[in-house]
């Protein structure tokens, strides 16, 4: 039997799954500022709105989220409940994974303390903000509730005092804002990192706070440092009191605060125990920090540093050498370690939908006129029930006057659905009142509650004229919040954590005296090495050991403790002392500066200067002939800044850098032999580290200024020849008797 064959059908080319889509595989050109239209900046006001910017009530969407979620479920009384639970329902809000949405749940706990207020009663291990190694457990081992300050979030929240709109899948509702009845946002430190803009926001002392917001409502210029000291952290610490610092944060929202750790000497075991860091920083950075130092021989009184903390609180614990003195180490730790440490204040929080930048004076005034809004919102929902309720009384009263005919009216009516029209005609009032009239029980209707009822209306009567004049005046408004906030801190204010210092003037000393004091003298190659050698290593030495091809340019007798200045190639100056760099030996090459200064990559130092103090001048000489005088003060920074920008004058090739306590007389040579013996005090100072300074030397076209040396004029036979009566001037060709000198001249 023939075998029955058939033919397979020829495949045919898959049709692409995009081929339905127009445009699909097309590259089209776009300009760079539609793309950033169309899809950057759809992104970026999400960042800014809905999620890194705190609004007024002190809250992110995620917090606020998370914080509305427990509300309902009713943790704010009764036990704990699982963390994973509340986790997993506040994901009906928020669209994140589990992971975002509990890390936020940590930050809001007490265990955590990271808020001086915190608003989640925790049970378990929530980790430690001040330390990254103390991890948090995970949500199925942690158990939270609501803690009791957080029933002032959500007072009266049922009463249409605050926005209601619906969750990202329209299954329920949730709020925009939470009626605080307290500056929350003030109260608690939030930051947030959005798209070009960002927010960084201290805590303050509740009770500071609320006597500050109802000194606002007396008098909006009120002086707010009568009432608000300043902020108050939640891991406490010292607070460098700055009035012209804090002034600023209060008007503009924007300044730099210095937070120092509390420590306290063990004298029987020769320990300091720090209990309190500056909330910017962990232990764990902290004992880095001092670790480092240890081993690279910038501090040597300290033996051993460990981390002690435990149950109890934060410790860290340093253990000293036989013979040191701990308050002169603590304020060398605090110059050199993030136990001082700064807190930059930027304010910046979204008022109606737009970010914007306030002093705390702002942010109150803006927090007034919000919780105007909730307490006008609530009373105006009062009203409206209050007069429904009066309404029906007032049909009732009528019932209530002639119950007789009532029940006539009830008992002759054939069918139900006429009792509510016929009462209605009997006792002219509306359908309303008469469904409320036909609902009576029959036990009610007796003497005692007619009379309370006909009371009820006499009430509720007082009760809505004085809801309307809550309504009309202001100040009724301002008394109500008064009262609020008077109960707030009755309820939940606490003692400052954070305590105020003043900067003593001798701190300064101390961290020079930590400096041992001995002569050295200093020496900076053209090719940017440093060397420190004591005089007694120098007359034993013999020849300087240097690079092939380098020579030193700089020379000085100094102290240990002077001030150097490396000048580099792109007008940056990095500070430094002598103490920072190892004594060394002439037959050594030294310390590579830019390395030790760690300057920027393809930099390099040209110049030194070495000086005590910051006075006197600074002497700048240009390749086209100009010479800037700097006053030295304008180098010295009181944040102790390690580089500085903009240190002189870019618009033409440095030649050389002189620092002059007096005037002197200065050599200057030019590419084409010409001499000029110039005074510095023919030139004025300027008050611009980047000035470019003044014309002192006349050049021929093609030619520069090429060298700069001191002199007193003694090289020459006459040196008026030279000399300079003003300036510009041009100075002279080397004369004839002065040819011999040509050599050492140049």
């Amino acid at each position: 039997m023939a075998k029955r064959t058939t033919k397979k059908p020829t495949p045919q080319p898959e049709e692409p799954s995009n081929a339905h889509i127009a445009g699909a595989g097309e590259i089209q050109n776009q300009f760079i500022t539609d793309t950033l239209e169309i899809n950057y900046m759809p992104y970026a006001m999400s960042v800014i709105l809905s999620r890194a910017i705190p609004e007024i009530d002190g809250f992110k969407p995620s917090h606020r989220k998370l914080l509305y979620t427990m509300y309902k479920m009713g943790l704010l009384n009764g036990a704990r409940i699982k963390s994973a639970n509340i986790v997993g329902r506040t994901m009906q809000l928020n669209p994140h994974g589990d992971g975002p949405i509990y890390e936020t749940m940590v930050r809001l706990a007490r265990g955590n303390e990271a808020l001086l207020y915190p608003y989640v009663d925790s049970k378990g291990n929530f980790g430690k903000a001040y330390s990254r190694n103390m991890a948090y457990a995970a949500s199925r081992y942690t158990e939270a509730k609501l803690e009791p300050i957080a029933a002032e979030l959500f007072r009266d929240i049922e009463k249409d005092t605050v926005d209601f709109v619906p969750n990202y899948d329209n299954s329920m509702v949730e709020p925009t804002l939470l009626p605080v009845t307290f500056p929350n946002i003030l109260v608690n430190n939030t930051s947030g990192i959005a798209v070009g803009m960002a927010s960084s926001i201290c805590s303050f002392n509740l009770r500071e706070v609320c006597l500050s917001a109802k000194a606002l409502i007396s008098d909006p210029d009120a002086d707010l440092f009568e009432t608000l000291n300043g902020p108050d952290f939640v891991g406490g610490g010292e607070l460098l009191y700055n009035r012209d610092t804090l002034h600023e944060i209060y008007e503009t929202g924007r300044g730099s605060l210095k937070i120092r750790s509390v420590y306290a000497f063990d004298k029987k075991n020769n320990c300091i125990d720090i209990t309190q860091i500056p909330p910017t920083t962990t232990s764990e950075a902290i004992i880095d920090k001092i670790i480092d130092l240890v081993k690279t021989g910038k501090i040597r009184e300290i033996s051993d540093v460990r981390d002690e903390t435990d149950k109890t609180g934060l410790k860290i614990t340093i253990e000293l050498k036989r013979g040191t003195d701990p308050e002169k180490l603590m304020h060398r730790l605090f110059r050199l370690t993030p136990l001082q440490d700064s807190f930059s204040c930027n304010f910046n929080i979204l008022i109606g939908g737009s970010p914007e930048v306030l002093g705390v004076r702002g942010i109150l005034q803006e927090w007034l006129a919000f919780r105007c809004e909730c307490i006008r919102r609530r009373v105006l929902f009062d009203l409206n029930k209050s007069k429904e309720k009066l309404h029906l009384y007032e049909g009732l009263s009528k019932i209530l006057l002639d119950i007789d005919k009532a029940v006539k009216i009830v008992r002759e009516t054939e069918e139900e659905a006429e009792v509510v029209p016929n009462l209605m005609i009997g006792f002219g009032i509306d359908e309303t009142q008469a469904e409320y009239v036909a609902e009576i029980k029959l036990r009610h209707l007796n003497r005692e509650y007619i009379l309370k009822r006909m009371k009820d209306i006499d009430e509720l009567g007082e009760q809505i004229d004085d809801m309307e004049d809550i309504l009309r005046k202001k100040s009724r408004i301002y008394e109500i919040i008064e009262q609020e906030l008077d109960q707030v801190c009755e309820k939940y204010a606490a003692d400052r954590r954070t305590k105020i210092i003043y900067e003593s003037e001798a701190d300064d000393d101390l961290e020079q005296e930590t400096i041992p004091s001995y002569p050295v003298h200093l020496f900076f190659t053209r090719d940017g090495y440093f060397k420190k050698i004591t005089p007694q290593s120098l007359r034993m030495s013999g020849e300087h050991k240097l690079k092939e091809g380098d020579q030193i340019i700089y020379s000085v007798e100094a102290d240990n403790r002077t001030n150097l200045l490396f000048f580099s190639d792109r007008c940056q100056v990095y500070k430094a002392r002598a103490a920072d760099f190892e004594d060394t030996k002439a037959s050594n090459l030294g310390d590579f500066a830019a390395s030790k200064l760690q300057v920027d990559e393809g930099e390099s130092l040209r110049f030194m200067i070495a000086l005590n103090e910051f006075s006197g001048y600074l002497l700048f000489f240009f390749a086209n002939g100009k010479c800037a005088k700097i006053d030295a003060s304008a180098y010295e920074t009181k944040t102790n800044r390690k580089k500085l920008i903009k240190a002189y004058s870019d618009k033409s090739e440095l030649v050389a850098v002189y620092h002059t306590i007096d005037d002197q007389l200065f050599r200057l040579t030019t590419t084409n032999g010409k001499i000029l013996l110039l005074h510095s005090s023919m030139i004025s100072a300027k008050s611009t580290k980047d000035s470019q300074g003044v014309q002192v030397m006349t050049l021929r076209k093609n030619h520069h200024l090429s060298a700069v040396v001191p002199s007193d004029g003694s090289e020459f036979v006459n040196a008026k020849r030279y000399l300079a009566k003003s300036i510009p001037a041009a100075g002279a060709l080397l004369a004839a008797e002065d040819a011999g000198e040509q050599v050492s001249l140049l």
